[in-house]
Parts: structure tokens; sequence; C-alpha cells
């Protein structure tokens, strides 16, 4: 075919016009034609580095990159790869099923076999993949792979564990790697990108707004440009600590467990929204319990978009989940109509309504004191959470997940009982 990238727009249109019906699929389904040069692996890969770490603001184009390169690795012989995303719908909705994922960028002629109950995809070639999940680490335990793509890795749940499991496994032939995620200021992110064996590209959401729906650049650039986390959520840089913030990312790092002791109480803090329609904040949702240990553990964070029919289903489903000992939510906003919801929902959940007589600094600012205590955990990574606990500051718009935590926290620990140390006023910018 010939080569069209010096050519005028008359002789590229004649050359289209004059292709073959295969020519034409086979133009489709060039991706090196259609990508941008930072979509493509660097010539680095496969020689001097064996990962390939793409830090992109979401909209980037992470996915398709990372399903391309599966796809380039297939055709180079790699027989056993491993598919890893936050949570097994994560990996099937977006990198197998996705408008962008596997599937979608292979011709129809090697098009691959799909079992989804296998959590299995083979190949034209006869390569295997197989679908985890950084929610269940223990399915890496024992398989031995040659290649693998790990989606949005800041944001799995036992972020940690799961890289070692694949790690272990990650040993046969000449392996290679792709990693797409956005940034988040986390250790194994920090160490990954200054990897020696890890060729990095770094890329801002603003490189694809062409081939963006305007309402989904709208969205995102309306709720983070000018902020700090827009520098991360955009531009994909990996920030620092925020000096205004209540919380300090080493004291929510520290915070993180695999696993947790006899739990004696255990509640779902709710904080609503304000209203349902699409530009509502998200309905805070959270599960936390309190050990025999006296410390208090980060459980689940199921915060949502959704009407209060919604939130009011999810939190009582949570309820059951955990057999927890009550919902606590607050009532500024709703009144009665938070219990209401609930009741219509589970007519014998136990409620607690509480009203937010303090500001929310007031209020959060103890529950931060008790993780410099390093008496509050988290049993997993809870990256939306974190990064509010983390960012917020005074003026910012409300931070419902963080405002969950703290209703939980609240319930099960302080009881009106303020914790020994208090964070410092100068780290609020008070």
């Amino acid at each position: 075919m010939q080569d069209l990238s010096s050519a005028s727009e008359g002789e590229i249109r004649k050359t289209l016009k004059d292709l073959t019906d295969s020519e034409a699929l086979a133009l489709m389904y060039d991706w090196p034609l259609w990508a941008r040069p930072n979509q493509l692996p660097p010539k680095t890969f496969g020689t001097k580095h064996n990962i390939w770490m793409i830090l992109a603001g979401r909209g980037w184009g992470k996915t398709r990159s990372g399903a391309e390169a599966i796809r380039q690795l297939v055709y180079e012989g790699y027989k056993r790869i491993a598919l890893i995303g936050p949570t097994p719908a994560d990996a099937r909705d977006f990198m197998v099923e996705g408008d962008a994922g596997i599937l979608s960028v292979f011709p129809p002629d090697e098009k691959p076999y799909y079992e989804p109950s296998k959590r299995r995809i083979t190949f034209h070639t006869g390569a295997v993949a197989t679908l985890y999940s950084g929610y269940k680490p223990d399915q890496l335990r024992g398989p031995s792979h040659d290649a693998f793509w790990a989606d949005e890795l800041a944001s799995w749940q036992y972020l940690q564990e799961t890289w070692d499991m694949l790690m272990f496994g990650w040993r046969l032939g000449s392996p290679r790697g792709v990693i797409t995620t956005t940034p988040r200021p986390l250790p194994l992110v920090k160490e990954l990108k200054d990897r020696r064996n890890a060729a990095v590209t770094v890329g801002s959401s603003f490189e694809n707004r062409d081939n963006l729906a305007p309402e989904f650049f709208e969205a995102i650039v309306d709720r983070y440009q000018g902020t700090r986390l827009g520098r991360q959520e955009l531009y994909a840089q990996i920030l620092d600590d925020n000096p205004h913030a209540l919380w300090a990312r080493k004291d929510v790092e520290g915070a993180r467990v695999d696993k947790a002791p006899e739990l004696k109480r255990i509640v779902v803090a709710v904080d609503p929204n304000a209203s349902d329609n699409k530009d509502s904040d998200e309905c805070g949702i959270v599960v936390a319990g309190l050990g025999v240990d006296e410390v208090s553990y980060l459980l689940e964070d199921v915060s949502m978009n959704g009407t209060p029919q919604q939130w009011g289903k999810m939190a009582v489903t949570m309820y059951r989940k955990y057999k927890a000992d009550r919902i606590v939510a607050e009532i500024n906003q709703g009144g009665n109509m938070v219990e209401h919801v609930i009741h219509t929902v589970d007519p014998g959940a136990a409620y607690s309504g509480v009203r937010a007589s303090k500001g929310k600094i007031a209020r959060a600012e103890p529950i931060a004191a008790l993780y410099e205590q390093g008496k509050v955990k988290h049993f997993g990574n809870f990256p939306e959470l974190e990064d509010e606990l983390c960012e917020w500051e005074h003026g910012m718009p409300s931070p419902n997940r963080m405002d969950a935590l703290v209703w939980a926290i609240t319930e099960l620990m302080l009881d009106g009982v303020q914790p020994l140390k208090s964070i410092s006023k100068a780290r609020l910018g008070l």
C-alpha cells in the first residue's frame, strides 16, 4: 500500500477510493497509522526495557494503547498473558469487551475467542490470556505468564499483594508487561516509574480531545481543571502532599493492612447527596468496623451517584452483607427523607440519623488525628476516598466519601470523646 505520510489531500482521497475491500479493512486495523506517536511502545520496549508504563490523564487513550500493545505481543509469539484490572467487572467491561478493548482491536479474521465463565481469551495464534483483578490477588498465585497488561494499577484494592503475585509468575521466556494507569502518589507507582527496566510515557487528557465526546471532556475539565487533583487526573502528575489537607499521604499509606482482627461493631455510614440529577454530588457510603484491638477498619467504599432509592438500596445491601449493627446517616440535607428511604428498603434496619452541628474541618480533624495515631486502618486500597482525604481543603466542593468516613469512625470510636492528639493548625492553613 502506498505511503501516504507526505501525500496531498487529493492524493490521499484518490488512494483511499482505489482501495480494495481487504486493503480498506487492513487500513482500519493499522494501529501505527492512527495512533499518536506516544501511544506506540517506545523502541526500547523489548530490548532495554521489558515494562512499558503509561501514566496518563482521563480520556488519554490508555485502554486502546494497552489493548494494541497486547495485540502486538500476540503477533510476536507471546503465549501466556495476564490481564489484570481493578475488579473482575473492570477487566471484562473495559479491557476485553469495551469499545477500545482487546476484542475490538483485532481484525474480523483474527477475532479472539472469549470465554467469560473461564476468564479466558484464546487468540488465533494459540496464545491464551487470563483475566485477573486487583480485588482477588490469590488468583495469580501459581500461574506463570510471559506477558501482562495491568490496567489502572493505582486503583487496585490489594495493590502490593496483587503486584507481588503477578511478579512471582512473570517468569516465562523474555517477559514483557504493559501498565496503563492514572497516576496516584503511591509507593509502588513511584517505584515502578523510576525502575531501570521501565520505559515511561506520560500524557495529558488534552492530547486526545479531538476523539472525546464534548460532554465527556467538558465534564472532566469542569470537575478537575484548576485543582490540585486536576494535575493528577488531567495532566498525569504524581502529587506531593497538600499542606492544607487534613490527611497526609504517609498516614493513609501507613494505615493499609491486608487482614483485620475480629470486629466488635460494624456500621454503614451514609452522607446523602442533596439531589439526584446528573450534576449532583456522589452519595458517600462506607463500611467500617471496630476491632477487638480498639482500632477501626475501613472495609468498603461503595459511594455512588444515584437516586435516593438507589443509594438507599446500596446502603441496606452493605448492612446485610456485613451484618452491620446499624446504618448511620447525616440528615442535614435530607431530614426524615433519609430514614424513610432506608426503611422503605428494609423496615427492620437499625438506623441513626446524625446532624452536623460543626463545620467539616472541626468534624474531620479528630478523625485525621486518629490516623496519625495509627488507630484507623484501611483493609485494602480505596483510591477515590483516599484522594479526597489527602486533597480536600476548605473551599472545595463537598467531600462526600470523606464525610461518610468521618461519620463512621465517629460512631465507632469517639462518641463524644476527642482523641489524645490533634492535628496542628499550621497543617490546615488556619
